[in-house]
C-alpha cells in the first residue's frame, strides 16, 4: 500500500503562505530552503499523514516570477482535504479568521459534510466532517 509523504502547492509569496498554513490554520513550519540551483523557495510544513511542501518560482536573478492564480471552479481539484470533527466549529475559525470559503458547507445527511476554502493563491483546501469519523460509514 502507498504511504503519503507530501502535497505541493505553488504560492506567488512565501512569507504570505506561512503566515496563512501557521497562523490562521495552525500548522508547523519543519524548514523554508532556497533552492539557487532551481531557482525556487520552498517550504515544509508538517502534517499528520504527509506533509504540505509550499513552492515560489523564482527567476534567473531570484526575483519572484509573476504567478497567475489558478482559477477555483468544480470540481475544485486539485486540493488537500483536513478531517474534522465538528463542522460548525471549523465554519467560525473559517469566519473568524476571514478564510475565503469557495463553495460550502455541503452535506450528504448520515454520510458527510464538507466546505472548500482557498488559500491567497487559489488553491483549494477541503474540510471534511465524515458521520461516523471515517470515510464510506453513514451514520
Amino acid at each position: 500500500m502507498l504511504k503519503n509523504d507530501h502535497f505541493a502547492f505553488a504560492v506567488s509569496d512565501m512569507d504570505r503562505a506561512i503566515e496563512f498554513y501557521c497562523g490562521m490554520l495552525g500548522m508547523k513550519l519543519m524548514f523554508r530552503e532556497h533552492n539557487e540551483n532551481d531557482h525556487e523557495i520552498f517550504a515544509m510544513l508538517e502534517l499528520n499523514g504527509g506533509n504540505l511542501e509550499l513552492i515560489q518560482s523564482l527567476d534567473e536573478n531570484d526575483q519572484p516570477v509573476p504567478f497567475e492564480r489558478p482559477e477555483v471552479r468544480r470540481p475544485f481539484c486539485p486540493h488537500i482535504a483536513f478531517p474534522t470533527e465538528n463542522m460548525e466549529e471549523t465554519m467560525a475559525m473559517v469566519a473568524g479568521k476571514g478564510i475565503r470559503v469557495v463553495h460550502g458547507p455541503t452535506e450528504i445527511p448520515g454520510a458527510e459534510k464538507w466546505v472548500y476554502l482557498s488559500d491567497p493563491d487559489n488553491n483549494v483546501i477541503e474540510f471534511i466532517e465524515w458521520a461516523d469519523g471515517a470515510p464510506g460509514h453513514s451514520g
